[in-house]
């Protein structure tokens, strides 16, 4: 009853962009009832965005499983995370309206695409050319204008652009890059994976204090394609 009444609240809330109403209007609701709310992720924002998103238009050749509970190969050894995943780290970065973001990871541009509906700005790097080129005639086709996506080696970050009150790394890393810790604003966050190839690895919250000092917290356990370049 709550996550129905949630949702419900969450259509009549809702002022920005339009929910998107397609052929898997219904499919989209469900995933974020079961999988979403189902798992506690609260925020409305994330919510919100969840809705309106149309993750089948980022998964062209998989449409049939695009809200399915699990990640999708979209070519080159990459994947779309499951939707838990993109909604639960996107959560974890309590994004506002002003929020300018980092994605390191552009994938197919689906995760810049639900930040962009809350946030002001997105950011978005991805190393494999042909999937950022994808990624961004896919965007602007879509109407995510706020998304600028660069091809490029995401460990060095977007240092012309920074700082950014949030940074989201949907790559496992080693370790934290340093660059990364140095373009994220003081009192932003940010959420990586990080642990060993082909392992369990640990979502990291990573906070920036005002003097600048970082601290960590492990999240959940995860399992994420490697993130490549310098790393």
């Amino acid at each position: 009853m709550f996550r129905a009444g949630l949702l419900v609240a969450l259509f009549a809330l809702h002022t920005g962009r339009a929910f998107a109403q397609d052929a898997f209007a219904t499919a989209r609701r469900e995933m974020v009832v079961r999988q979403i709310l189902g798992r506690e992720v609260r925020d409305s924002a994330t919510l919100r965005a969840m809705l309106s998103v149309p993750r089948h238009e980022f998964v062209p050749d998989k449409r049939a499983n695009a809200y399915a509970d699990f990640p999708l190969p979209i070519g080159y050894g990459q994947t779309i995370s499951q939707p838990y995943i993109v909604a639960f780290m996107t959560e974890q970065l309590g994004l506002t309206p002003r929020s300018r973001v980092l994605e390191v990871g552009t994938g197919s541009g689906y995760q810049a695409a639900v930040l962009a509906e809350i946030a002001a700005e997105v950011y978005t790097i991805e190393i494999v050319a042909p999937l950022a080129e994808e990624a961004a005639a896919r965007l602007a086709h879509l109407g995510y204008g706020r998304v600028h996506v660069r091809t490029g080696d995401g460990y060095n970050g977007w240092p012309e652009a920074a700082p950014f009150d949030a940074i989201i790394v949907t790559a496992a890393a080693g370790f934290v890059p340093p660059p990364l810790v140095e373009q994220l604003r003081p009192g932003g966050r940010m959420v990586i994976p990080v642990g060993e190839v082909r392992a369990v690895q640990q979502l990291l919250l990573v906070e920036k204090a005002a003097d600048g000092r970082t601290t960590t917290r492990t999240l959940i356990p995860v399992r994420f394609v490697p993130l490549t370049g310098r790393h």
